[in-house]
């Protein structure tokens, strides 16, 4: 990118918005990647936490030292090495010392570190107090042996280490996560004494494949002890490409009928887990479960007990719900993704990550290998000075006495270099006096073997092999642990349907004239005798079941359906529709229906129009409801009438004028919704000025009878009765007889 610089006589430089901008976020970019969110292969730290780790040791806090303020330990950071915020500092460090964040934790803290409940619950840093975990020295051990480069800080006063000389490969052991911009990585954490056996292996075999590898390394370690239930295959794959997912499960076990939760899935809280399971209880969503407590204490951190309402529930479908609803069951993204030993972010595969970092190692090795054998080879240059020195001490006396510059005789009289020169006149006298010669050659004779076995290593990619090997498993013996999270093969867990969720129990749901709704347990109750609010009373009620949803059909011919397990008891009152439904202004409820998916409904006005549909075809979700029946100008919903056989029923209309007509039910159309077809000839002008119009509707099976009441009287049709006012589809009808022609209510009566 050209850069367009002008400069005015002010000395101040301009250059296109566009340019600044590009630039500007590309090094933002850049910083973030490469010196903040991304761990580096080698040491598998990020720049703060590197840098956290080395002020520590600066500061004297190892393993075994005192513990001391974490908030000095911060501040030396900042001052020293990351000026950024003091938070975010001692988050990244709370992060190290949290045994169930990290395996294999950094630094031992002392005070309130947080919990796994509540991982950010930890204590201001002038509280707690802090060292180095013995683990840190894994990283440090080598620091001061040339091992690594060394950067100036951000003030240019002092140096840090660009990286850390990590005698592990804790780019896995700990693993990483981070956002930078356009990348991210998630790096599971795994085992130590796994990861070093595959170290080994392929440096004993360096063609080993993945397959290989993953003998050694089935799959992460996480610092719980829940279950990894991902299958092994898709591990693999994992480990192929650097990209996937794996899941994790609580672990759970039977005592004395309860089931008792022992351990949870990665950075999951028991506290959210007993919420998530206490909603659904609340939302009657969990009928198989009584009672749910937290027994976690110091002993058991992870105890929490589920007690099942009877000993006839299936605790395994049970709990796969459980798992597949709530955090029980988790799943976690992994992506390989780190700062390579080219210093470029990438994607890394477990052979290729394992093979980059024994060549981290290779290099570190033979540097600290290199920079001992200088150190050899001058000591062995000095003592040769000083055994010259010893040998001919009377002499070396007279010379410093007599010689005003004694370091360029000593040279001359004895052939010393002048580094032997200035060291044996370093030397006070009487530490020269006492040397023995026999003290020198020893030391001698001891570093000139250490000097032939560095040499000899440093000639000998096997020798260093052997070293590298030796000195991983020494570390894994030291370090190393059992494996935490087991990686077993699990059905996949599956959340309940309704009706596996809700018992069948049978209620009677009853709506009252103004809306209100309520549910009375059983199908014995007269709903008629319950009480209502003042003003309002009885309009109809349905026999049903918990496990079923119920109806109701508004004045504008809209239908709604609710689950009656969510209705209110019957033990109150009730709650209003419209609180959970949204009818059109003005419309109210006017019929509620209850039936199986297919059981037919005549749906009809009383313009005279109507068609049959299934109880499948009203129900919705959506709280505005379904438009149903379309009502012609004027017209009114009539209650629908339950079908019986649609082949062999018949329908009976009886209008206001008191006319009644009997056709077969089978010349209606089955429609999902609609205006339907005419089922009495009643002009559309009658009904829009209210002359005349539907008063009644019943579907009547072929042998049963038919009740007319009319005031207090009423008229008994049997089936060949109602052959008289058979006629066609769409016609007036016949005139009923004189006394029940103002017809109120009809009713069916089966033949029995």
């Amino acid at each position: 990118m050209s850069e367009t610089v002008e400069q005015n006589p002010e000395g101040i430089e301009r250059i296109p918005l566009k340019e600044f901008t590009e630039k500007a976020y590309l090094d933002y970019s850049m910083y973030v990647i490469l010196d903040r969110a991304l761990p580096h292969l080698g040491d598998g730290l990020k720049p703060v936490q590197r840098r956290i780790v080395y002020a520590m040791s600066e500061l004297g806090l190892s393993a075994t030292s005192k513990h001391k303020k974490s908030a000095r330990t911060v501040g030396d950071v900042l001052g020293k090495f990351h000026p950024h915020g003091d938070s975010a500092c001692y988050e990244a460090m709370v992060l190290m010392a949290q045994d169930f964040s990290y395996r294999y934790p950094l630094i031992d803290g002392q005070g309130n570190w947080g919990s796994p409940d509540d991982p950010k619950s930890f204590a201001a840093m002038r509280y707690t107090e802090a060292r180095l975990a013995a683990y840190a020295q894994v990283l440090l051990s080598e620091l001061g042996q040339g091992t690594v480069d060394w950067a100036p800080n951000f003030d240019g006063t002092l140096n840090e280490p660009a990286l850390l000389p990590a005698r592990l490969p804790n780019i896995l052991l700990n693993g990483a996560t981070g956002i930078a911009v356009g990348m991210a990585t998630d790096i599971p954490p795994h085992n130590l004494r796994e990861v070093v056996s595959a170290c080994i292996h392929l440096l004993e075999a360096p063609n080993a494949t993945l397959d290989q590898l993953c003998e050694h390394v089935p799959g992460p370690d996480f610092p719980t002890q829940a279950e990894i239930i991902t299958p092994r295959a898709d591990l693999r794959k994992i480990y192929l490409s650097g990209n996937g997912s794996l899941r994790m499960r609580a672990r759970w076990e039977r005592e004395q009928g309860d089931v008792v939760i022992t351990a949870l899935p990665f950075q999951v809280s028991g506290a959210k887990i007993l919420e998530q399971i206490a909603a659904q209880l609340q939302a009657r969503k969990l009928p198989w479960v009584e009672d749910l407590r937290d027994e976690s204490d110091h002993e058991n951190p992870t105890r929490l007990v589920i007690v099942p309402r009877s000993n006839r529930v299936d605790v395994e479908r049970m709990m796969s719900h459980l798992c597949a609803t709530t955090d029980l069951e988790r799943t976690y993204r992994v992506n390989l993704n780190m700062i390579g030993l080219n210093g470029r972010p990438q994607v890394k595969g477990l052979r290729e990550l394992l093979k980059e970092w024994l060549e981290y190692r290779y290099q570190t090795v033979r540097r600290r290998l290199e920079h001992r054998q200088s150190k050899v080879l001058e000591r062995l240059h000095l003592l040769e000075g000083l055994l010259i020195a010893f040998l001919n001490i009377d002499e070396v006396i007279r010379i410093i006495r007599s010689e005003d510059e004694p370091k360029p005789v000593l040279m001359q009289r004895f052939g010393l270099s002048e580094r032997q020169a200035e060291y044996v006149l370093d030397t006070k006298l009487r530490q020269l006096a006492r040397l023995e010669e026999m003290k020198i050659k020893r030391e001698q004779q001891e570093l000139a073997k250490e000097q032939a076995w560095l040499a000899k290593t440093l000639q000998s990619r096997q020798r260093m092999k052997t070293l590298i090997r030796k000195e991983l498993q020494a570390d894994a013996e030291k370090y190393g642990d059992p494996r935490r999270s087991p990686i077993v093969q699990r059905a996949e867990a599956g959340a309940l349907d309704e009706a596996e969720l809700n018992p069948s129990e049978p209620v009677t749901v009853i709506l009252s004239a103004m809306g209100w709704v309520r549910a009375a347990k059983g199908h014995e109750i007269d709903p008629r005798t319950l009480n209502f609010r003042s003003g309002d009373g009885f309009l109809g009620a349905v026999r049903s079941r918990t496990s079923q949803p119920v109806v109701f059909v508004d004045s504008a011919g809209r239908s709604y359906s609710l689950p009656v397990r969510t209705l209110p008891s019957a033990r109150g009152q009730g709650e209003p529709l419209t609180g959970r439904l949204n009818p059109p202004s003005g419309a109210g409820f006017v019929s509620i229906l209850a039936a199986e998916a297919q059981q037919a409904f005549l749906l009809a006005s009383d313009a005279g129009y109507g068609f049959v549909a299934r109880f499948a075809d009203l129900l919705t979700k959506n709280k505005a409801g379904k438009a149903a029946l379309t009502l012609p100008r004027g017209a009114r919903v009539l209650p629908p009438q339950a079908v019986g056989d649609a082949k062999t029923d018949r329908v009976v209309a009886i209008s206001n004028e008191g006319r009644m007509l009997v056709f077969p039910l089978a010349e209606l159309p089955a429609l999902s919704k609609g205006k339907g077809n005419k089922i009495m000839g009643i002009p559309g002008k009658r009904v829009a000025n209210r002359e005349e119009y539907l008063v009644a509707l019943a579907c009547v099976p072929a042998a049963a009878r038919l009740l007319v009441y009319s005031g207090k009287r009423f008229l008994n049709l049997k089936p060949s009765d109602l052959d008289h006012y058979q006629g066609e589809r769409g016609r007036r009808g016949n005139k009923l007889p004189r006394g029940f022609q103002k017809v109120d209510s009809v009713m069916v009566e089966s033949a029995e």
